[in-house]
């Protein structure tokens, strides 16, 4: 975590540096990359908290949801890998589709979420589920705002951050 944040801040300076010897025409790509950075890095952050979670002995094995918690984490993690090939060929079309799904399991996250606050499963069963579908969902927000870099201008970075009504 440490080296991560050592290198962003690294790669932001020699942005900077980059931004103030060629002057300003390479703006918006500077804020892009330093949005994406960013996004990034809080990719890694949740991904962490999930490991932490581990570290604290919650274990979904055994349980009526474990298939559906390992589906999930696999799907989440093969789209981290499918993001890479999205940023190397920047085809707006998978780039509207891996939008479109990650919109979807988002409202999955939030529908297993509401479930778990209104359910009557003890706190010790309800509360690590609720916090695992949050840093999937909060995974999958942070990889939708660094895919949109491929089809957004730079002043709409971000907003798969805000609800989906309010995206205009």
């Amino acid at each position: 975590d440490r080296q991560i944040n050592v290198t962003e801040m690294e790669i932001r300076r020699a942005l900077v540096v980059h931004a103030s010897v060629h002057g300003g025409t390479d703006t918006p790509e500077v804020l892009v990359v330093m949005n994406m950075i960013k996004d990034l890095e809080r990719i890694g952050d949740y991904n962490k908290n999930i490991f932490d979670m581990a570290e604290e002995g919650v274990s979904f094995a055994g349980s009526d949801y474990v298939d559906s918690v390992l589906a999930y984490r696999d799907e989440v993690s093969t789209r981290i890998a499918l993001l890479g090939e999205i940023l190397s060929v920047r085809d707006e079309d998978r780039t509207r589709a891996y939008i479109q799904r990650g919109d979807e399991l988002r409202r999955e996250f939030d529908d297993h979420i509401n479930d778990l606050i209104h359910s009557a499963d003890p706190g010790i069963m309800a509360v690590p589920r609720a916090l695992l579908y949050r840093f999937l969902k909060r995974v999958s927000a942070h990889a939708l705002n660094v895919a949109s870099a491929v089809i957004m201008p730079v002043d709409r970075l971000d907003y798969f951050d805000e609800a989906d009504d309010t995206r205009g």
